[in-house]
């Protein structure tokens, strides 16, 4: 049977100092804080996941933060250019107002009929609010204490952009692992879609002669796709390695269940679950609201707090309304 995905389930980057990190999603963009734990794979930094109001798939960003003493990124072939997320077509001028009331350059342009604002996070990773009609149809949750009215609430994604040195391998693991398919080609821009056409369906490739870009603050870790379940998951990986693709065995990550896979054009590829979700050990009320820890790294709890660098969390507050 073939296997399909939706589109977009996160996007992860990695973030320089976690407070500056925090209060940019949650007190200018509006996002949720929905989860604060640990890299599994490097339990001295935190992993943030801002998202809706309930942490629903397709609307979470994900950060690694470095702290400020961290290295740098550099920018180059084989990462994402920027994330956009979906904005309803109203919602325009209020995001122009209150972005540029923040200090935060706007670009407006317009891509595929559809209005665009770009602009860069803190610490320089690429943004983007795509002014669309299929924000309505959108699964996003509002959050009701966030500092954005329901109304301009982000809607979860739009769509990622990845540089790559040239289009051709990339699009093969599009179109014959992923199952999207070429949807529009406009200034150097080729734009692809998954099956349904869902929110978060959107993949954008664009070529760089840039050199192979650099891992470190202010840079995309990896994109992650939406998986039905563990069953679907391991047909994904047999399609990936049909296509030649190297594939890890399936990860616990505690809240999904992913494999990886590098694309050829240097993407870091994620398949995530979207089961069990946030909720296996916070409540919706309670989400973000204390350090998690999944069950084999608990007994390590003492150790790893003392590493982690500092982080007031009850200063991250909802921002100005």
């Amino acid at each position: 049977m073939t296997v399909t995905t939706p589109g977009l389930h996160h996007v992860t980057a990695i973030a320089g100092d976690p407070e500056r990190n925090a209060s940019f999603y949650v007190e200018t963009l509006g996002l949720r804080f929905v989860k604060r734990t640990v890299n599994h794979d490097d339990t001295k930094t935190y992993h943030f996941y801002f998202g809706d109001g309930e942490g629903t798939p397709g609307t979470n960003f994900t950060f690694f933060p470095w702290t400020d003493r961290g290295r740098r990124g550099e920018f180059g072939a084989g990462q994402a250019q920027a994330t956009a997320y979906l904005i309803e077509p109203d919602s325009l001028e209020y995001w122009v107002d209150r972005l540029e009331s923040r200090g935060v350059d706007v670009e407006q342009s317009q891509r595929f009929g559809e209005a665009v604002l770009a602009f860069e996070d803190p610490d320089g990773i690429g943004l983007e609010l795509v002014a669309s009609e299929a924000a309505a149809a959108a699964d996003a949750e509002p959050w009701d204490d966030s500092p954005i009215p329901a109304d301009h609430q982000l809607r979860g994604f739009h769509s990622v952009t990845l540089a790559v040195p040239e289009f051709a391998p990339t699009a093969s693991v599009l179109t014959n692992v992923l199952g999207y398919e070429l949807d529009g080609e406009s200034d150097g821009r080729r734009r692809y879609r998954a099956a349904g056409e869902n929110p978060g369906s959107v993949i954008d490739l664009v070529e760089t002669d840039l050199e192979r870009g650099r891992m470190g603050i202010g840079t995309v870790h990896h994109v992650a796709f939406t998986v039905t379940d563990v069953e679907a998951q391991e047909r994904w990986r047999d399609a990936f390695s049909d296509h030649g693709q190297h594939v890890t065995e399936v990860i616990d990550r505690k809240y999904f269940q992913s494999i990886y896979s590098r694309e050829p054009g240097g993407v870091l590829f994620e398949m995530a679950t979207t089961k069990p979700g946030f909720t296996v050990d916070e409540s919706i009320d309670e989400l973000g609201s204390r350090l998690t820890l999944p069950e084999w790294l608990e007994n390590e709890r003492a150790e790893i707090e003392a590493h982690l660098p500092p982080f007031d969390h009850e200063s991250i507050g909802s921002g100005e309304h």
